[in-house]
């Protein structure tokens, strides 16, 4: 039951937020997105890479770990990887440059462009162990790169709550780093755990 709760919440979640992210095609980046608008100013090209093709990620990734999925849909499964894979070395090398001309300062530059760094290289090493056939790694770096992609929702889950109890600036900061950083502890933690056990089946 509890895994199912968290299978729920993991799909809704994903899709939800990835809709929302493209409130901009209605609204505009000025009245959907103000804390993002400044980036309109010189850097509009990485700003509508980032925020159009990082939500394509998101709303991909829950399928990628469908077994059943991936199973019944094997040649799907590839090029939605393939799909997931590009939108991410897209939207992260944007978010990099978003990074470092943010307004919010060095501490969320940080923690936005590391961020953007690993989430490119866990991706790219997922790719690469895929097509190399060495899957069972492959589905390592994969809950790595999902974790990360997962920041999205995360950021979106503890923004007001910092808002409300810091402030936007200093909550924006805070949230440059929490909304990734126990994301990928917790992957960690995960894969830690998988293998005692895989060493105890084999």
């Amino acid at each position: 039951m509890v895994l199912r709760i968290r299978g729920y919440l993991f799909w809704g979640l994903s899709l939800l937020v990835a809709l929302v992210s493209w409130r901009f095609l209605v609204l505009g980046v000025e009245a959907g997105m103000p804390h993002m608008a400044h980036f309109l100013d010189g850097q509009a090209l990485a700003l509508y890479a980032h925020i159009g093709l990082a939500p394509v990620a998101l709303a991909l990734m829950p399928f990628q770990f469908s077994t059943r999925f991936r199973m019944r849909r094997p040649a799907l499964h590839r090029w939605m990887g393939r799909v997931y894979a590009l939108a991410i070395v897209l939207s992260g090398v944007a978010g990099l440059v978003l990074a470092a001309g943010t307004v919010f300062g060095p501490v969320a530059g940080w923690g936005f462009g590391i961020l953007a760094v690993l989430w490119v290289g866990t991706t790219v090493q997922a790719v690469r162990l895929a097509m190399m056939k060495r899957i069972a790694e492959h589905r390592r770096w994969m809950i790595r790169s999902a974790a990360l992609t997962f920041a999205a929702v995360t950021l979106r889950v503890y923004m007001p709550f910092l808002g409300m109890g810091f402030g936007f600036e200093t909550g924006y900061l805070i949230v440059a780093w929490l909304c990734w950083v126990p994301n990928l502890l917790i992957a960690e933690w995960v894969l830690l755990r998988e293998r005692p056990l895989q060493g105890a089946l084999g």
